[in-house]
């Protein structure tokens, strides 16, 4: 009997063992980030060759936003951000948060889509492709069913495909375009800069912890709804440290194509304004945050402390391809 015994208890280490082991394996697997593309291969993924299909304007930087979106569900392990394991498990939480950064972008992009880059004035008409399009990736990335979240975001980039398409026909009867205007690129780039400028604040946040409250400064008759404290408290909990992080991550992965996409559709706006090599050191500082994580883990050294601090390392790059934002902003809206 005591034999028996200990034979099922080996029998259960052996098991709990593979199943250790074998979550070990799938986080790894699932942590991988999808590598970088330049933008004329992003444009040959998309383009119908049978078609002999004509690269307009417009149509790098609406495939860029469709291959993020795609990279989203066809990566290692799919969408993982609804899986019940990964909200279970923190430890396998890191892809999850580079998910909502790359989905952030999405968002904006799409949105952007929809009010200014595939309309020629205020006035004129939505583009309905683009309108679903942009609804359907507002749903919660975590919602696993009624709605799944990866059936609406692959809803939203058939749609994003269908209008892809239309502005590079001239024939298919389709009102759909593309407007590489700078007042446009100038819109987009105001989502952008307000982005970057909240990330750069949250990961700055993991070394400080008190911050006086700023919000009515430079108006002296400004009011807010509910009252402030002086002095906040804006530190960021320890356990939340690397999830900014990896957002961060996915967030700039996100904007290095969209801006490779951007020099590719805008370049003659661009010379116009001189504004080619803003647009170069943008995508510069976004390509330095991809570098290559060395340490098993996020680390937060504090100031000028021995070990690094990862957030603010992240942050400084951030902050300055936000500067040159910016910069790109102030060029484009000059008569």
């Amino acid at each position: 009997m005591e034999k028996a015994f200990s034979l099922k208890a080996l029998g259960f280490k052996a098991i709990a063992g593979a199943v250790l082991i074998g979550s070990v394996a799938w986080g790894q697997y699932i942590s991988v980030e999808p590598e970088q593309k330049n933008v004329k291969e992003i444009v040959e993924m998309y383009r119908l060759k049978e078609k002999k299909e004509t690269v307009v304007p417009g149509f790098a930087f609406v495939s860029s936003v469709i291959y993020t979106a795609e990279t989203l569900l066809n990566k290692n392990g799919g969408h993982v951000s609804n899986d019940i394991l990964v909200n279970m498990v923190p430890v396998y939480d890191n892809m999850a948060n580079w998910e909502y950064g790359v989905l952030n972008e999405v968002r904006m992009a799409t949105l952007s889509l929809r009010k200014e880059l595939s309309r020629s004035q205020s006035q004129s008409v939505e583009v309905k492709e683009v309108v679903d399009a942009q609804t359907r990736f507002t749903i919660d990335n975590t919602s696993w069913m009624m709605p799944a979240a990866e059936g609406k975001y692959k809803d939203g980039i058939d749609l994003l495909k269908i209008y892809l398409h239309d502005i590079a026909d001239d024939n298919d009867g389709s009102d759909s375009s593309f407007f590489t205007r700078a007042d446009n690129l100038a819109a987009w780039l105001d989502h952008v800069r307000s982005s970057l400028g909240s990330m750069s604040k949250r990961l700055s946040a993991s070394g400080e912890r008190y911050r006086t409250n700023i919000d009515l400064a430079g108006d002296k008759n400004a009011e807010a709804a509910k009252a402030r404290a002086q002095t906040q408290d804006v530190g960021t909990p320890w356990l939340k440290i690397d999830d900014v992080y990896w957002e961060a991550r996915g967030q700039t992965w996100a904007l290095i194509h969209m801006f490779k996409a951007v020099e590719y559709d805008f370049k003659p706006v661009l010379e116009d304004k001189n504004a080619g090599p803003v647009v170069r050191n943008i995508i510069e500082e976004l390509e330095a945050t991809q570098r290559s994580l060395w340490s098993p883990v996020v680390l937060n050294g504090d100031g000028f402390g021995i070990f690094a601090n990862h957030s603010y390392t992240m942050a400084n790059f951030i902050s300055r391809a936000n500067a040159a934002v910016i910069e790109l902003e102030q060029l484009l809206n000059k008569g």
